[in-house]
């Protein structure tokens, strides 16, 4: 049974996400993109198009955890591309330099196309330290979509290992679960696969290792989640898109933490295109975690956060937003 010790708080900045909306009311943990600007420029500020920040396809999640006189940083995930992560992260004010470990939650450009441009950024801003960067192997294979014409559209590749070293990653690469931060957060292992209906990404190809072919890769299990503990509450568990299913996902936290109940879960729930035909059943097996915040975004889709909207109402649902800041 893996360790994580409680921490007094959690708190989440969506430096990254598909949506941007700061006009829906929120409930009191989260604040707003516009609530930040204002609150971080004390009133002394003119709402226009030149403060805001950008959405895009893809997540990016800045984790502070605060336990006694300790304050740790996490970056999980940086989404596509410098330019949107770059300017979120100047309009937000989100301080990269405290940033002591990243986690790439898997092998997908939406997720790591801005690593490079991160890691310059944070060590830029903290003296040019290295920086541990928690990875899998088989996220560095290159991958692609079969189009429904039997074609395959390949897909821009996540930085590799040269690379991230060469920008100042200490890259712990590894198929097995980690704890960070002396076991004050933790990052998964592989996740187990047991439901009937969760399938990964129906149509996902990568290279064959020897460079020659192409391979199915639905199940996508370089896939990874993040958790903490929060005193008072329980488990905040960040899963990125939830290839494996967020079903999988929480059934594997729960397990690797048996005492420890479910308390919140966020990120993407891939329940978009293909997988809009789990919607029903995901939504169903969700009920059995007792989960207090579902914070759903990036590849959730309207369809599945109408679904869940409809099915836990509104003091559980609190869907994602670019610049918005969730405190646990």
């Amino acid at each position: 049974m893996a360790i994580l010790r409680e921490v007094d708080s959690a708190e989440v900045h969506i430096i990254v996400d598909n949506v941007t909306d700061s006009l829906s009311s929120v409930p009191s943990f989260v604040e707003t993109e516009f609530a930040s600007l204002s609150r971080r420029r004390h009133g002394h500020w003119v709402l226009g198009g030149s403060c805001l920040c950008c959405a895009a396809h893809g997540l990016s999640c800045l984790i502070t955890i605060r336990s006694g006189d300790k304050t740790k940083t996490l970056l999980f995930d940086t989404g596509p591309e410098d330019r949107v992560f770059e300017q979120n992260v100047s309009r937000l004010g989100a301080d990269l330099a405290a940033v002591e470990a990243i986690v790439l939650s898997h092998g997908h450009w939406d997720h790591g196309g801005a690593m490079l441009r991160a890691l310059q950024i944070i060590r830029d801003r903290n003296g040019g330290k290295r920086v541990p960067y928690y990875a899998h192997p088989d996220m560095f294979r290159t991958r692609a979509m079969k189009r429904p014409d039997g074609s395959l559209l390949v897909m821009e590749d996540v930085p590799g290992v040269t690379a991230l070293s060469d920008n100042g990653a200490e890259v712990i690469n590894s198929t097995e679960p980690q704890a960070l931060f002396d076991g004050l957060a933790y990052v998964s292992g592989e996740i187990a696969r047991v439901t009937p209906f969760e399938r990964g990404l129906p149509g996902q190809h990568r290279k064959t290792l020897d460079g020659k072919g192409w391979e199915l890769d639905e199940l996508i299990m370089d896939e990874r989640f993040v958790a903490v503990n929060v005193t008072g509450k329980g488990l905040v568990v960040f899963t990125a898109c939830s290839h494996a299913g967020v079903v999988n996902v929480l059934k594997q936290a729960r397990a690797s933490f048996p005492n420890i109940p479910l308390y919140a879960v966020a990120g993407g729930l891939h329940l978009s295109g293909t997988n809009e035909r789990i919607i029903a059943d995901t939504v169903a097996a969700m009920r059995e975690f007792g989960l207090k915040v579902i914070a759903a975004g990036h590849c959730t889709g309207w369809r599945a956060v109408t679904a869940l909207a409809n099915e836990f109402g509104d003091k559980t649902l609190v869907p994602l937003a670019v610049g918005k800041r969730f405190s646990f």
